[in-house]
């Protein structure tokens, strides 16, 4: 990680950590940096934040002052950004949001050409100019001056491509959808109408600081209940920018990014469709999956946390099924990022083809309970490493033995250690957390 792009971009509290000189500057950058040797286009998303607007148009300023056309498709999703620079004539492309966070957060994501997280060698350059390491970059004049250009139709056209990847008709399905009042807004019903679903719709009225408040797959009780209320036959929550998915049985049980994998790794597994027999998990996946896995006969890798790391590894591997127990899911067959919408079409897909309810699906994984707790620190590095912070894990990586584990991480967008564990009991994953975070709590690391 960087000093200002993190594992899923620059983000920051807007206009505290996270200027609009900041996202000036970025787009001054990007639009020289792909433009030296050709008219460079960069294609701009957003969603539904307040300061979303601020950034695009100090984004869009940079850009064309270095040379570069913007395309702006305006309130969308993540993947659909990632969607079109891939398969469109695009440098890159950029997505104004802070996925899960609060609405006074805001952030950049910048995607590759080939619908990618950016490369940390460009990233490093972009950092370097953001701090005045680099020379200055020219303005464009006359007519090499870019433009901006409305481009919704970049946004209709990824719709349809979801539409076009269901393999039958949802007709008869009463499907309930939260969508954080954040990029899905406009979206997700339209999608789930089209394909023929009595579509029950939550937490769909942004006005640019509800989103992800009390909603979406950060607070997916709300769901529950409106699920059971209504006598739904699944419910699917997404987060702000709806690149996670959470779901949700007919019964009102949650169902995370790793119920979400073991649903479709086993049936790609049924039907021949899980290239290289392996799912790709990141560190924080419950035991309980990759019992289940070992009991189907599923291979399993796992990476640092970050859809980024997933994909890095699916990539390199050849790997065509991964994601993270946050409901990062990535297919990547059909997509180069996680993709809340793609995945609730994907978990339709297997209940309608298995003639199984959710609920039947998930029955064979017996989770391991699981309790994670964040404390903010001074320092990320200094309280992971302290000698006694680190006898404390090890104490408890002990006593757990084979019937449970602790992860100790530093947070890749947040100043915040997470502790989390796996063991028996609620009570005994509680304890063994308190007993790391005091001692971190003790050791001064805990900031005000």
């Amino acid at each position: 990680m960087g000093k200002y792009f993190g594992t899923d971009g620059f983000r920051g509290e807007a206009n505290v950590d996270l200027t609009v000189e900041h996202a000036y500057k970025v787009g001054r950058f990007l639009g020289w940096y792909y433009g030296q040797d050709h008219k460079c286009k960069v294609v701009i998303g957003k969603d539904t934040r307040r300061s979303s607007y601020m950034f695009e148009y100090a984004l869009a300023s940079g850009l064309t002052a270095s040379g570069a056309d913007a395309y702006l498709l305006h309130v969308t999703t993540t993947p659909s950004v990632s969607y079109v620079a891939r398969t469109e004539d695009f440098d890159c492309g950029i997505m104004i949001s802070a996925s899960h966070n609060p609405f006074y957060d805001n952030g950049i994501k910048i995607i590759n050409d080939r619908g990618e997280k950016l490369s940390e060698d460009v990233i490093v350059k972009i950092e370097e100019y953001l701090d005045g390491k680099t020379g200055e970059i020219p303005f464009a004049v006359k007519e090499k001056i870019g433009r901006t250009t409305d481009y919704v139709m970049g946004r209709n056209r990824y719709i349809g491509y979801l539409i076009s990847l269901a393999t039958r008709s949802f007709k008869g399905m009463k499907v309930g959808l939260d969508c954080a009042n954040g990029s899905s807004w406009m979206m997700a019903k339209s999608i789930f109408d089209a394909l023929g679903a009595k579509t029950y719709v939550i937490n769909n009225e942004p006005d640019g600081t509800n989103i992800n408040m009390n909603c979406g797959s950060t607070h997916i009780e709300v769901l529950q209940q409106f699920v059971k209320e209504n006598g739904l036959d699944v419910g699917f929550a997404y987060d702000g920018d709806a690149d996670r998915c959470l779901a949700v049985d007919e019964n009102g049980k949650i169902v995370d990014g790793d119920l979400i994998l073991y649903v479709c790794g086993l049936y790609m597994k049924e039907r021949g469709m899980l290239d290289t027999n392996t799912v790709v998990t990141t560190v924080m996946s419950n035991l309980g999956l990759y019992k289940a896995f070992d009991i189907a006969g599923i291979r399993y890798e796992k990476t640092a946390v970050g859809d980024k790391y997933v994909y890095e590894n699916m990539a390199q591997n050849g790997h065509c099924l991964g994601g993270e127990q946050s409901g990062h899911i990535i297919f990547s067959k059909f997509a180069s990022t996680g993709d809340g919408i793609l995945t609730s079409l994907k978990l339709m897909e297997v209940m309608l083809e298995k003639k199984q309810t959710l609920g039947r699906l998930i029955e064979p994984v017996d989770i391991y309970p699981q309790v994670l707790k964040n404390i903010r620190v001074k320092s990320k590095p200094e309280a992971r490493q302290d000698p006694d912070v680190m006898a404390a894990v090890a104490q408890v990586e002990q006593e757990l033995g084979s019937d449970g584990r602790i992860l100790v991480r530093e947070s890749g967008t947040e100043p915040v250690i997470r502790v989390m564990v796996e063991a028996k009991t609620d009570e005994l994953c509680a304890r063994y957390v308190d007993q790391v975070i005091d001692v971190i709590k003790k050791k001064g690391h805990e900031a005000e």
